[in-house]
Protein backbone atom coordinates (compact mmCIF):
# COMPACT_ATOMS: atom_id res chain seq x y z
CA UNK A 1 0.00 0.00 0.00
CA UNK A 2 1.68 3.34 -0.89
CA UNK A 3 1.69 5.89 1.68
CA UNK A 4 -0.96 8.00 -0.10
CA UNK A 5 -3.55 5.39 -0.07
CA UNK A 6 -2.49 4.64 3.58
CA UNK A 7 -3.43 8.22 4.65
CA UNK A 8 -6.10 9.38 2.66
CA UNK A 9 -10.01 8.99 3.97
CA UNK A 10 -12.11 7.08 1.11
CA UNK A 11 -15.20 8.77 0.42
CA UNK A 12 -17.88 7.15 2.60
CA UNK A 13 -15.62 4.71 4.39
CA UNK A 14 -15.90 5.43 8.47
CA UNK A 15 -12.16 6.35 10.56
CA UNK A 16 -12.04 6.04 14.09
CA UNK A 17 -8.96 8.30 14.41
CA UNK A 18 -8.93 5.50 17.74
CA UNK A 19 -6.83 3.38 15.16
CA UNK A 20 -4.62 5.91 13.85
CA UNK A 21 -0.93 5.74 14.96
CA UNK A 22 -0.02 9.37 15.58
CA UNK A 23 3.52 8.36 15.69
CA UNK A 24 3.70 6.31 11.97
CA UNK A 25 6.82 7.24 10.47
CA UNK A 26 6.41 5.13 7.15
CA UNK A 27 9.52 3.03 6.03
CA UNK A 28 11.74 6.03 7.29
CA UNK A 29 13.60 5.52 11.19
CA UNK A 30 14.64 9.34 11.52
CA UNK A 31 14.80 13.02 9.94
CA UNK A 32 18.13 12.07 8.80
CA UNK A 33 17.09 9.05 7.06
CA UNK A 34 14.27 10.71 5.02
CA UNK A 35 16.65 13.74 4.36
CA UNK A 36 17.45 12.64 0.93
CA UNK A 37 14.27 12.54 0.13
CA UNK A 38 12.59 15.91 1.76
CA UNK A 39 15.47 17.79 -0.39
CA UNK A 40 14.50 16.32 -3.72
CA UNK A 41 10.43 16.54 -2.51
CA UNK A 42 10.78 20.34 -2.11
CA UNK A 43 13.19 21.03 -5.08
CA UNK A 44 10.13 19.14 -7.51
CA UNK A 45 7.72 21.45 -5.64
CA UNK A 46 9.69 24.26 -6.40
CA UNK A 47 9.94 22.96 -10.10
CA UNK A 48 5.53 22.19 -10.59
CA UNK A 49 4.65 25.63 -8.54
CA UNK A 50 6.75 27.37 -11.36
CA UNK A 51 4.89 25.42 -14.45
CA UNK A 52 1.48 26.22 -12.12
CA UNK A 53 2.29 29.68 -12.25
CA UNK A 54 3.28 30.03 -16.09
CA UNK A 55 0.33 27.82 -17.41
CA UNK A 56 -2.32 29.21 -15.26
CA UNK A 57 -4.53 26.12 -16.32
CA UNK A 58 -5.27 24.93 -12.67
CA UNK A 59 -4.72 26.36 -9.20
CA UNK A 60 -4.19 24.82 -5.91
CA UNK A 61 -6.21 25.16 -2.76
CA UNK A 62 -4.67 23.10 0.60
CA UNK A 63 -6.80 23.14 3.80
CA UNK A 64 -5.03 22.70 7.13
CA UNK A 65 -6.33 21.49 10.28
CA UNK A 66 -5.67 19.99 13.45
CA UNK A 67 -6.00 20.75 17.06
CA UNK A 68 -3.87 22.92 18.71
CA UNK A 69 0.01 22.34 18.47
CA UNK A 70 -0.80 19.91 15.74
CA UNK A 71 1.82 21.85 13.76
CA UNK A 72 -0.01 23.75 11.19
CA UNK A 73 1.96 26.96 10.90
CA UNK A 74 5.04 24.19 10.62
CA UNK A 75 3.22 22.74 7.79
CA UNK A 76 2.91 26.47 5.72
CA UNK A 77 6.34 27.17 6.24
CA UNK A 78 7.20 23.31 4.68
CA UNK A 79 5.25 23.56 2.11
CA UNK A 80 5.70 27.84 1.07
CA UNK A 81 9.59 26.97 1.78
CA UNK A 82 9.48 25.16 -1.93
CA UNK A 83 7.45 27.62 -3.68
CA UNK A 84 7.78 31.35 -4.75
CA UNK A 85 5.91 34.09 -2.83
CA UNK A 86 4.76 35.02 -5.98
CA UNK A 87 1.89 32.67 -6.87
CA UNK A 88 1.12 31.40 -3.22
CA UNK A 89 -1.26 32.88 -0.12
CA UNK A 90 -1.71 31.93 2.67
CA UNK A 91 -4.86 32.92 4.82
CA UNK A 92 -6.47 31.73 8.67
CA UNK A 93 -9.98 31.80 9.49
CA UNK A 94 -10.22 32.93 12.88
CA UNK A 95 -13.14 34.32 14.99
CA UNK A 96 -15.66 36.16 12.13
CA UNK A 97 -15.51 39.75 12.51
CA UNK A 98 -19.20 41.24 13.32
CA UNK A 99 -19.44 41.93 9.44
CA UNK A 100 -18.46 38.38 8.51
CA UNK A 101 -21.28 37.19 11.28
CA UNK A 102 -23.79 38.85 9.33
CA UNK A 103 -23.64 36.45 6.16
CA UNK A 104 -24.13 32.63 5.63
CA UNK A 105 -20.94 31.27 7.36
CA UNK A 106 -19.27 30.23 3.33
CA UNK A 107 -19.52 34.31 2.67
CA UNK A 108 -15.79 35.16 4.15
CA UNK A 109 -14.37 32.21 2.87
CA UNK A 110 -14.68 32.10 -1.54
CA UNK A 111 -12.85 35.45 -2.05
CA UNK A 112 -9.70 33.25 -0.73
CA UNK A 113 -9.65 30.76 -3.45
CA UNK A 114 -6.89 30.67 -5.13
CA UNK A 115 -6.85 31.71 -8.80
CA UNK A 116 -5.73 30.47 -11.77
CA UNK A 117 -1.81 29.36 -11.64
CA UNK A 118 -1.95 30.42 -7.56
CA UNK A 119 -1.63 28.31 -4.38
CA UNK A 120 -3.62 28.85 -1.43
CA UNK A 121 -3.20 27.85 2.30
CA UNK A 122 -6.05 28.10 4.31
CA UNK A 123 -4.80 27.55 7.73
CA UNK A 124 -7.34 26.82 9.84
CA UNK A 125 -10.28 27.03 7.23
CA UNK A 126 -14.19 27.00 6.87
CA UNK A 127 -14.53 23.45 8.92
CA UNK A 128 -14.13 25.81 12.01
CA UNK A 129 -17.84 25.90 11.33
CA UNK A 130 -18.53 22.45 12.38
CA UNK A 131 -15.83 22.10 14.94
CA UNK A 132 -15.56 25.20 17.14
CA UNK A 133 -19.29 25.86 17.31
CA UNK A 134 -20.17 22.19 17.33
CA UNK A 135 -18.00 21.55 19.92
CA UNK A 136 -18.75 24.66 22.26
CA UNK A 137 -22.72 24.52 21.11
CA UNK A 138 -22.73 28.00 19.37
CA UNK A 139 -25.02 26.67 16.46
CA UNK A 140 -27.81 23.95 16.77
CA UNK A 141 -26.97 20.29 15.80
CA UNK A 142 -29.33 20.72 12.80
CA UNK A 143 -27.63 23.96 11.38
CA UNK A 144 -23.83 21.71 11.71
CA UNK A 145 -25.68 18.94 10.06
CA UNK A 146 -27.11 20.91 7.23
CA UNK A 147 -23.29 22.93 6.85
CA UNK A 148 -21.79 19.44 5.94
CA UNK A 149 -23.96 19.56 3.13
CA UNK A 150 -23.33 22.88 2.53
CA UNK A 151 -19.62 22.45 2.48
CA UNK A 152 -19.23 19.67 -0.02
CA UNK A 153 -21.27 21.61 -2.62
CA UNK A 154 -19.21 24.87 -2.14
CA UNK A 155 -15.69 22.83 -2.30
CA UNK A 156 -17.94 21.08 -5.66
CA UNK A 157 -18.12 24.69 -7.75
CA UNK A 158 -14.51 25.45 -6.63
CA UNK A 159 -13.36 21.96 -8.11
CA UNK A 160 -15.65 22.42 -11.48
CA UNK A 161 -13.61 25.87 -11.74
CA UNK A 162 -10.12 23.88 -12.44
CA UNK A 163 -8.98 23.99 -8.62
CA UNK A 164 -8.14 20.89 -6.94
CA UNK A 165 -8.41 20.77 -3.34
CA UNK A 166 -6.20 18.98 -1.08
CA UNK A 167 -7.16 18.91 2.49
CA UNK A 168 -5.44 17.53 5.90
CA UNK A 169 -5.84 16.96 9.15
CA UNK A 170 -2.73 16.97 11.38
CA UNK A 171 -2.83 14.14 14.10
CA UNK A 172 -1.14 14.14 17.17
CA UNK A 173 -1.78 12.50 20.65
CA UNK A 174 -2.30 14.18 23.93
CA UNK A 175 0.56 13.58 25.57
CA UNK A 176 2.50 15.37 22.66
CA UNK A 177 0.28 18.23 22.93
CA UNK A 178 1.17 18.67 25.99
CA UNK A 179 4.96 18.00 25.61
CA UNK A 180 4.44 20.57 22.65
CA UNK A 181 3.11 23.17 24.74
CA UNK A 182 5.95 22.99 27.14
CA UNK A 183 8.12 23.52 24.70
CA UNK A 184 6.23 26.69 24.19
CA UNK A 185 6.78 27.70 27.32
CA UNK A 186 10.33 27.62 27.88
CA UNK A 187 11.18 28.67 24.53
CA UNK A 188 11.02 33.05 23.92
CA UNK A 189 10.40 32.21 20.04
CA UNK A 190 7.28 30.41 20.88
CA UNK A 191 6.15 31.89 23.77
CA UNK A 192 3.92 34.47 21.91
CA UNK A 193 1.66 31.33 20.98
CA UNK A 194 0.77 30.72 24.56
CA UNK A 195 -2.93 31.37 24.77
CA UNK A 196 -4.92 31.01 27.93
CA UNK A 197 -7.40 28.80 26.07
CA UNK A 198 -4.83 25.88 25.48
CA UNK A 199 -5.16 24.00 28.56
CA UNK A 200 -9.16 24.92 28.90
CA UNK A 201 -9.58 23.23 25.30
CA UNK A 202 -7.83 20.12 26.21
CA UNK A 203 -10.70 19.24 28.92
CA UNK A 204 -12.82 18.82 25.32
CA UNK A 205 -10.13 16.57 23.74
CA UNK A 206 -12.86 13.72 23.03
CA UNK A 207 -15.38 16.27 21.91
CA UNK A 208 -13.15 17.25 19.19
CA UNK A 209 -11.90 14.02 18.06
CA UNK A 210 -15.67 13.45 17.58
CA UNK A 211 -16.25 17.01 15.42
CA UNK A 212 -12.96 16.02 13.82
CA UNK A 213 -14.29 12.37 13.01
CA UNK A 214 -17.56 13.65 11.61
CA UNK A 215 -15.69 15.99 9.43
CA UNK A 216 -13.70 13.21 8.25
CA UNK A 217 -16.54 11.64 7.35
CA UNK A 218 -19.05 13.90 6.01
CA UNK A 219 -16.57 15.70 3.84
CA UNK A 220 -14.21 13.42 2.07
CA UNK A 221 -14.97 13.53 -1.86
CA UNK A 222 -13.44 12.28 -4.44
CA UNK A 223 -12.76 15.90 -5.68
CA UNK A 224 -11.80 17.22 -2.02
CA UNK A 225 -10.42 13.98 -0.30
CA UNK A 226 -9.36 14.10 3.29
CA UNK A 227 -6.31 12.88 4.63
CA UNK A 228 -5.25 12.67 8.37
CA UNK A 229 -1.33 12.56 8.71
CA UNK A 230 0.33 10.97 11.93
CA UNK A 231 2.07 14.71 12.82
CA UNK A 232 3.76 13.30 16.18
CA UNK A 233 7.33 13.54 14.25
CA UNK A 234 7.12 16.90 12.32
CA UNK A 235 9.29 15.54 9.66
CA UNK A 236 6.96 13.09 8.83
CA UNK A 237 4.23 15.22 8.96
CA UNK A 238 6.29 17.54 6.21
CA UNK A 239 7.33 14.47 4.13
CA UNK A 240 3.80 13.03 4.01
CA UNK A 241 2.02 16.21 2.89
CA UNK A 242 4.90 17.15 0.46
CA UNK A 243 4.34 13.69 -1.37
CA UNK A 244 0.83 14.47 -1.43
CA UNK A 245 1.15 17.72 -2.59
CA UNK A 246 3.86 17.02 -5.59
CA UNK A 247 2.12 13.78 -6.87
CA UNK A 248 -1.02 16.11 -7.26
CA UNK A 249 0.74 19.04 -8.97
CA UNK A 250 2.42 15.83 -11.43
CA UNK A 251 -0.90 14.40 -12.17
CA UNK A 252 -2.08 18.17 -13.30
CA UNK A 253 0.35 17.17 -16.03
CA UNK A 254 1.50 21.08 -16.62
CA UNK A 255 3.18 22.18 -19.33
CA UNK A 256 5.38 25.90 -19.90
CA UNK A 257 3.52 27.94 -22.14
CA UNK A 258 5.26 28.57 -25.69
CA UNK A 259 6.70 31.83 -25.96
CA UNK A 260 4.92 34.93 -27.33
CA UNK A 261 7.69 36.60 -28.98
CA UNK A 262 10.10 35.51 -31.85
CA UNK A 263 13.55 34.12 -30.09
CA UNK A 264 15.45 34.50 -33.16
CA UNK A 265 14.98 38.28 -33.07
CA UNK A 266 15.24 38.47 -29.58
CA UNK A 267 18.56 36.83 -29.84
CA UNK A 268 19.50 38.80 -32.50
CA UNK A 269 19.17 42.29 -31.00
CA UNK A 270 20.73 41.17 -28.00
CA UNK A 271 23.90 40.29 -29.64
CA UNK A 272 23.43 43.91 -31.48
CA UNK A 273 23.32 45.09 -28.03
CA UNK A 274 26.20 42.99 -26.81
CA UNK A 275 28.49 44.58 -29.20
CA UNK A 276 27.45 48.18 -29.37
CA UNK A 277 28.14 48.17 -25.83
CA UNK A 278 32.04 46.84 -26.27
Amino acid sequence: MSLISKLIVKPGSKIRLADVDPDFHGPYKSEKDAQKHLDQQSASISDLQKKLYAERKHSLLIVLQGIDAAGKDGTCWHVLRSMNPQGTNVHGFKQPTPEESSHDFLWRVHPHVPADGNVAIFNRSHYEDVLVQRVHKMAPGKVIEKRYDLINAFESTVHSNNTTILKFFLYISPEEQLRRFEERLDDPMRQWKISEGDYSERALWDDYIKAYEAMLNKCSTDHAPWYVIPANHKWFRNLAVGSIVEKTLKDMKMQLPKPTVDLKEIRRKYHQAKKEKL
